[in-house]
């Protein structure tokens, strides 16, 4: 079983920056696809970004494509999220996730581990 720790977030202006690191112990890291959600009280997860377990390829939701990057480091075993032009609407918590397989995955139903979260606040 993949255990997964989230952090970075923290309280920043809009038009700044985070990056947010999760760092996976247990299993081959490489053999999952990992991806990022976000999710505020009382609505639904949304999903962020998606990258293979080689790293080769990645997705993005519409809210965050061209401002948000993620990227991995096998060798590290952590997945990171780089955050740019936050707006206050980005402001909730963040999570990682581990997939079931090496795949990128849009959808929250193909991931069997979840981070603990870590908030994310932009002021505005």
């Amino acid at each position: 079983q993949v255990s997964l720790v989230e952090s970075g977030g923290g309280l920043v202006q809009a038009g700044g920056s985070l990056r947010l690191s999760c760092v996976a112990s247990g299993g081959t890291f490489s053999d999952r696809g990992m991806g990022w959600f976000r999710q505020a009280p009382g609505k639904e997860r949304e999903f962020v970004a998606t990258i293979t377990g080689s790293g080769d390829f990645t997705s993005y939701g519409d809210s965050v494509k061209g401002r948000f990057t993620i990227a991995r480091d096998n060798a590290k075993n952590t997945v990171y999220l780089q955050m740019n032009r936050l707006t206050p609407e980005d402001t909730t918590v963040y999570y990682c996730a581990a997939g079931h397989f090496r795949s990128i995955y849009v959808s929250a139903a193909h991931y069997d581990c979840w981070g603990q979260g870590t908030q994310v606040t932009v002021s505005s």
